[in-house]
């Protein structure tokens, strides 16, 4: 993760471009290096309300390891039905979760849905990380 983001000198037909490369220079501080995509893996059935703040929290905690989360069962339910799109959904998550570097499962229990992400980072030989709780405070 030590890896610096870099910024092109030259323009798309290879042209030294100096004042586009200063100019996103300032907005790409070399404080910022390389982030892997992290797919959050956690319940959202059962305790829906609760499961969305601790998915929140998920997410807080890949960005403070220097991840970027990618949690879609945060964002799908603003606008998809569970009830009667729940496959769709599913595949859905499966599209995003390609996406990612990396997949991290939180929570006490596996679900079903979280259960068929699991094994599809595993096909893939996605590197995989459970986090218990203990392990979120620990590092704070």
């Amino acid at each position: 993760m030590s890896q610096k983001t870099k910024v092109a000198r030259r323009n798309h037909e290879g042209y030294a471009d100096p004042t586009a490369y200063e100019a996103l220079k300032s907005i790409m501080p070399q404080s910022f290096s390389y982030r892997p995509i992290v797919y959050v893996c956690s319940p959202f059935s059962g305790d829906v309300e609760g499961n969305i703040l601790k998915a929140r929290r998920y997410c807080r905690f890949v960005v403070d390891q220097g991840g970027i989360p990618l949690a879609p069962h945060l964002l799908f339910p603003q606008f998809m039905n569970e009830d009667t799109e729940r496959e769709l959904a599913m595949f859905m998550d499966m599209a995003l979760l390609s996406k990612a570097a990396q997949l991290w499962v939180f929570g006490d229990r596996i679900s079903e849905g979280m259960q068929r992400e699991i094994e599809r980072a595993d096909s893939k030989r996605m590197p995989i990380r459970f986090i218990n709780e203990e392990e979120m405070t620990c590092t704070k």
